[in-house]
């Protein structure tokens, strides 16, 4: 009985310190009602400011759209107008209460006030404000910044994916279209940053940033984002030699492809080795011999044995994001620089519910966690069924690779060209 009691204790305890972990600092209400609609500004109103003006148009119009019945009344226009009546000019563009001050007392039909639409920018700000919080679907104004200091404003809902934004993003700036692009977040605090996935909605994990959080929205080029599928041996043959590896031709890639991500279901790397893990609070980081597996990470306790019997799981994958670090060498005095952390992301302060891993070199570093990414697409086959498409294509258009050769004797002889173009002036 006293051990139940004693478990049950410290069931408590855990919960209590994953409370603390995701609960917000006090802030006022007020502000943190502009915060649901706002990201990387200081306020509602500058982050209207901020758009432009066919985005702000577009933005009434669409909240316009949603309005009651009712309230879409008050924007008609009629050809009469109140025999000596005006608009007050306090009155709210957009109110239905303030429209029901402005009839006459008989309701008459020939007396309807026109409610004209807002013109200047002031006035649709002001009717935006007022239309936000009655919007259907959750909206977010992002401010995103780019890689030369400039930033973009942009009005996403809780409806559009990454993907969705980026094609936002590729109309405003007129740069290439390239798969390679990424919305990427940075956490200061925690000296952290992820690329987003195309497949995630973006108003989910910006949903949950404190309300003076400083953490940023960048638009960058990654070329690395989708080697796991440019480069599929790296990942599916990583226990071959470097030379084997850069013998691999375009067909054998393609058919990497099919048989990992073709499938009813993702197949993930069956990844292992030595990392180095950090204590929970402290300083200090221990090597263990980690393997990958479909549903979490394990690693091997000292004095135990490889089998999957003494295997201990290290973090499941269930609601859990990997992110890249900065110079955790200085702050965690870590053996290396390369690190990387894996967290639920409504944790956006230290906690111990944080798990922290060390690589020896980049190479190890690229393998573990691209190989988790790997595990994450097993949630968006839709989207992975597109990925095929696109990189197995891309293959295809170019020429055929020639059969790989280890033998100089392989190679089939070419007789020299007919005209051979005489050296330049001064050369022999």
């Amino acid at each position: 009985m006293e051990d139940i009691d004693a478990m049950f204790s410290h069931l408590l305890g855990e919960i209590d310190h994953l409370s603390q972990s995701l609960k917000p600092a006090e802030e006022d209400p007020a502000s943190h009602k502009e915060s649901t609609f706002s990201i990387g500004f200081t306020d509602l109103n500058e982050s209207l400011n901020e758009l432009e003006d066919h985005d702000l148009d577009a933005l009434v119009a669409d909240l316009g759209s949603k309005s009651t019945p009712q309230e879409s009344s008050t924007y008609q226009h009629n050809s009469t107008l109140a025999d000596n009546q005006t608009v007050p000019p306090n009155m709210t563009h957009g109110s239905a209460a303030a429209a029901a001050l402005a009839l006459p007392a008989n309701n008459e039909p020939s007396k309807v006030l026109q409610i004209r639409e807002p013109q200047t920018k002031a006035d649709k700000i002001k009717l935006a404000l007022e239309k936000l919080t009655e919007a259907k679907f959750k909206k977010l104004i992002v401010k995103v910044l780019m890689s030369d200091g400039s930033s973009k404003t942009l009005m996403v809902d809780e409806r559009q994916t990454i993907r969705e934004v980026l094609d936002k993003l590729f109309e405003k700036t007129h740069c290439d279209c390239s798969l390679d692009w990424c919305l990427c977040e940075t956490n200061p605090e925690l000296a952290i940053e992820r690329g987003f996935e195309d497949h995630e909605c973006l108003v989910d994990p910006l949903s949950v940033w404190p309300r003076h959080s400083q953490n940023k929205i960048y638009f960058v080029l990654r070329p690395q984002k989708y080697v796991m599928f440019t480069e599929p041996q790296l990942f599916y043959m990583w226990k071959k030699k470097k030379a084997c590896l850069g013998k691999i031709n375009e067909d054998a890639k393609r058919l990497l492809i099919k048989e990992n991500f073709g499938g009813s279901t993702v197949i993930v790397p069956d990844l292992e080795g030595t990392l180095h893990l950090k204590e929970d609070g402290k300083k200090v980081w221990k090597p263990r011999y980690f393997v990958l597996r479909a549903s979490g990470i394990y690693y091997v306790p000292k004095g135990k044995t490889k089998s999957s019997s003494d295997l201990v799981c290290f973090v499941h994958f269930d609601k859990v994001d990997i992110y890249s670090t900065d110079n955790y060498k200085q702050k965690y005095r870590a053996p290396t620089n390369f690190c990387f952390m894996l967290k639920h992301p409504c944790i956006q302060k230290e906690s111990h519910y944080i798990k922290f891993l060390c690589c020896d070199d980049e190479r190890t570093l690229l393998l573990w966690v691209n190989s988790i990414r790997i595990q994450n697409l097993k949630h968006c086959m839709n989207t992975l069924s597109e990925y095929l498409i696109i990189f197995t294509d891309v293959s295809t258009t170019h020429n055929p690779s020639p059969p790989m050769m280890t033998n100089v004797e392989d190679y089939p002889y070419e007789p020299p060209p007919d005209f051979i173009p005489p050296p330049p002036p001064g050369h022999a």
